[in-house]
């Protein structure tokens, strides 16, 4: 009998743990950009999103709010006047600005 065999039997729970541990490590490892990307899609996906529901569709703000509300906590600002929605989540910060009725919204990119 090996040790390695001695040591499964002994402890399942810690080999099992073990070979999670190292197949979560693996996978974050290999979706490293997508999983840094993630913040910045939550409000970017809540401004472009609320922005449309909003301006596009004339929906009411409420129903909107509603409408994009996740799971990850955002702060939504709608600018009536202008037609432009901030919004933030995850400490990073998103805009989208409606731009007529045949282009819709669009996410207004960082310096514009």
């Amino acid at each position: 009998m090996s040790a390695e065999s001695g040591f499964l039997r002994r402890r399942p729970f810690s080999s099992v743990f073990i070979v999670v541990a190292v197949a979560l490590a693996a996978l974050i490892g290999h979706y490293r950009l997508q999983l840094l990307a993630f913040p910045d899609i939550i409000s970017a996906y809540t401004a472009k999103e609320y922005c449309s529901c909003r301006y596009v569709v004339n929906n009411p703000a409420q129903y909107c709010r509603a409408y994009v509300k996740q799971w990850l906590p955002s702060e939504i600002q709608d600018d009536e006047t202008r037609k432009t929605v901030s919004a933030s989540g995850l400490g990073r910060s998103s805009a989208a600005v409606w731009m007529g009725a045949r282009q819709g919204c669009r996410l207004r990119t960082p310096g514009s």
